[in-house]
């Protein structure tokens, strides 16, 4: 049997010596917290050469033996021992320990991903499954190239699907994550939302008010509040009406406009899985209500492939989503990736047609202003070329901050701008 097993893999990847390199997502297991990167691997015979992130690889091939080196920015040597089994590979890494004064071995997994040469595609991927976090330590769940067009869809926030089935555990499950090819650490990923589209004629919302908007006056008043609401969405008209309604809202109805609550990437080497109610750098569940078609999304890269995810469809939010539940629902999503050079990014950043923004993230309002001013005075400075001072004239006529969130752990403010206020001459 292992005869044949070696036959095989012998077979595979020397039929693939002369194609494009393979590519490997490979997780070392360093004292139990798992390090993601992307191996790519050129075999000419039984040589193998490469790269693992930005580190030289050299080693060879016997059989299904793979074994090779990584050689870091140092010239230190991480050395690989490896059995290839079709698409997966598995072994122990000899790395040096953090001290940098003696060596430590680890185990090793990497699964091989297939990506396609040629043109851009139309794809479309059907989720089986979905994460309640964001995090690097989940196989893909379809590898994407930048310019590709994506469709999919996502569940509510309550893990309900568009057919009214419990798809997930609630708590904003998402879609993903989608391995973009070419994207490593440092880069910064751009996600156009190309459509958003209602799936089906029913939203949730809570009544009631977040604990963060409701004063000490009205939580006697409030204290039976909380109970689930049915909103009728109907897709023909774009509106939604209470299923319900009290008399004072009888003839209630508002205009839809559908958004992503939750949009990320994983977070870095270091930090745990990162709940999906959460947020921070890299994004997660913002709740921000210009997240929508026609936006596009930026994001800094932490790990290899970027890792995106996105779920927690609202066919409409108020700013602050004061009742903690927007009217959730799930949606038909088609978007589209950019890889753009590396450069720091303080915070996600939004981009519409009217208007850029920013979004401060962190347990206080104060402190989410904060960050949201800090993040916009990076992005004027990066692409308008202004300084702190010119930064801050700008900001003190056409700053808009808006509370984009109130329901989540952390609060958000966004910082907007809108495009005719902007300087003219835009950094070259």
């Amino acid at each position: 049997m292992r005869i044949r097993l070696m036959v095989v893999a012998l077979i595979t990847l020397a039929a693939q010596a002369s194609a494009a390199p393979q590519t490997w997502l490979l997780s070392v297991d360093r004292w139990g917290n798992s390090e993601h990167s992307a191996l790519t691997l050129d075999i000419a015979g039984n040589t193998v050469s490469g790269t693992l992130d930005t580190w030289p690889v050299s080693g060879s091939i016997a059989g299904d033996h793979l074994r090779f080196t990584a050689t870091d920015s140092h010239k230190v040597p991480h050395t690989f021992d490896g059995v290839v089994k079709g698409d997966s590979l598995t072994g122990t890494a000899d790395y040096p320990d953090t001290s940098n004064v003696a060596r430590v071995r680890h185990s090793f997994s990497a699964l091989r991903l297939s990506i396609p040469e040629g043109p851009p595609r139309r794809l479309s991927y059907a989720p089986q499954s979905f994460s309640n976090s964001f995090t690097a330590d989940l196989p893909p769940a379809l590898v994407i190239r930048p310019g590709d067009i994506v469709s999919t869809h996502t569940i509510d926030s309550g893990g309900i699907d568009a057919q009214g089935h419990v798809a997930a555990l609630y708590g904003n499950p998402q879609t993903g994550h989608f391995y973009v090819a070419g994207a490593k650490a440092g880069d910064v990923l751009a996600v156009h939302i190309r459509r958003l589209t209602l799936n089906r004629d029913y939203a949730d919302s809570l009544d009631g008010f977040s604990g963060r908007a409701m004063p000490v006056s009205l939580a006697s008043q409030a204290k039976e509040l909380g109970k689930r609401v049915r909103w009728q969405l109907d897709r023909k008209a774009g509106l939604a009406r209470l299923e319900d309604p009290p008399a004072a809202l009888k003839d209630y109805a508002v205009p839809v406009r559908p958004m992503l609550g939750g949009i990320g990437v994983a977070p870095d080497f270091g930090f745990p899985p990162q709940s999906a109610g959460d947020s921070g750098r890299w994004g997660g569940n913002m709740d921000f209500n210009a997240i929508g078609e026609g936006a596009t999304v930026y994001f800094p890269v932490f790990q290899p492939g970027a890792m995106l995810f996105l779920g927690d469809g609202h066919a409409l939010q108020g700013d602050g989503e004061t009742t903690q539940w927007a009217l959730e629902t799930s949606l038909d999503v088609e978007f589209s990736v950019e890889i753009l050079p590396a450069r720091p990014l303080a915070s996600p950043r939004i981009e519409t047609a009217d208007q850029l923004s920013v979004l401060g993230q962190a347990p206080s309002l104060d402190d989410a202003a904060r960050a949201a001013t800090a993040a916009m005075v990076q992005w004027l400075g990066q692409d308008y070329g202004l300084s702190v001072s010119e930064a801050s004239l700008v900001l003190g006529v056409a700053a808009e901050y808006h509370v984009a969130t109130l329901a989540g752990r952390n609060a958000g403010i966004s910082l907007s701008l809108s495009r005719a206020r902007l300087p003219k001459a835009k950094k070259g």
